[in-house]
């Protein structure tokens, strides 16, 4: 989940930084499916747990990308047996930038960032082309 604040010209996003034994890289929002919720219903609630920032289904853009990657050995135990893959569904949320209340047990500090300085800042290329594809001209055709 891409979220971002300001106009075109001001463009912020949000970014979490894990904490250290959990890898200590800055990130966006990210998460997995509980139960049998929609991708979006997780998007929603994933933000709010991880950042404290309330939202809605409609406001989700999709950013028309899925990414799939082999999940790491270390964090295999929290899927169901035989499980290597997870898939990633991209939205972008657009909000009022905000104090953020980020889940200490996940990540230790947040910042928001434009867009340029976020691209240097993630670890992951899979959040480099979701942060890509939110940019202003992406989003907006320009």
């Amino acid at each position: 989940m891409v979220i971002f604040a300001g106009g075109l010209q001001e463009r912020r996003f949000l970014l979490l930084k894990r904490v250290a034994n959990h890898g200590g890289f800055w990130q966006s929002v990210t998460g997995s499916l509980e139960g049998e919720e929609t991708q979006r219903q997780a998007a929603v609630r994933e933000v709010l747990e991880e950042t404290g920032i309330s939202s809605r289904e409609e406001a989700l853009i999709d950013l028309e990308l899925v990414n799939i990657f082999k999940i790491a050995p270390q964090w295999r135990e929290k899927y169901a047996a035989g499980v290597t893959h997870n898939e990633e569904v991209c939205f972008a949320l657009e909000v009022q930038e905000c104090e953020v209340q980020v889940d200490s047990i996940e990540h230790d500090a947040y910042a928001w960032v434009n867009y340029e300085r976020a691209l240097e800042m993630v670890y992951w290329d899979s959040n480099k082309r979701a942060l890509a594809l939110a940019a202003p001209a992406q989003l907006h055709n320009e």
